[in-house]
């Protein structure tokens, strides 16, 4: 039984060596220009889709209201109360981020600094938001 299950295995193994090398493909003309135009499409569609546009704004939110949109163009600090205390949103060089939170993890100052139109910074705990918005308002899953 032990040499019938062998034998069988080895004319398997067989089979499937003798299978590979008569299945190999050489790519021809037609698979390349497939190739090529399936690269071009997937780098086309990438730089169209997936643009970072820079922000020009920055939309700070407390709860569900706008408290206010201020240019990137400037360098201040913008003091906010919070539902847990004061937080300190900066603006600097076309960007901005939460510099201080009273929060207890602090993911919100760990997200660092936003320069990007349709990024966001969240501090849940303290119910603020910053959005950074740029010309065009971008289409994203969240807005469908």
């Amino acid at each position: 039984m032990q040499t019938l299950r062998s034998t069988y295995m080895l004319k398997l193994l067989l089979y499937i060596k003798a299978t590979i090398k008569t299945k190999i493909h050489v790519m021809r003309i037609g698979d390349w220009c497939v190739l090529t135009i399936s690269i071009v499409l997937v780098a086309a569609l990438f730089q169209q889709l997936w643009s970072h546009e820079g922000a020009t704004r920055v939309q700070i939110r407390l709860g569900d209201t706008i408290y206010g949109t201020y240019s990137l163009n400037q360098q201040r600090d913008i003091h906010v109360q919070g539902a847990l205390g004061a937080a300190t949103v900066s603006i600097m060089n076309g960007k901005a981020r939460f510099s201080q939170s009273p929060c207890h993890n602090q993911y919100c100052v760990h997200q660092g600094w936003l320069s990007h139109s349709g990024q966001a910074a969240v501090c849940l705990p303290n119910q603020l938001s910053l959005e950074l918005i740029g010309e065009t308002k971008h289409y994203d899953s969240l807005s469908y």
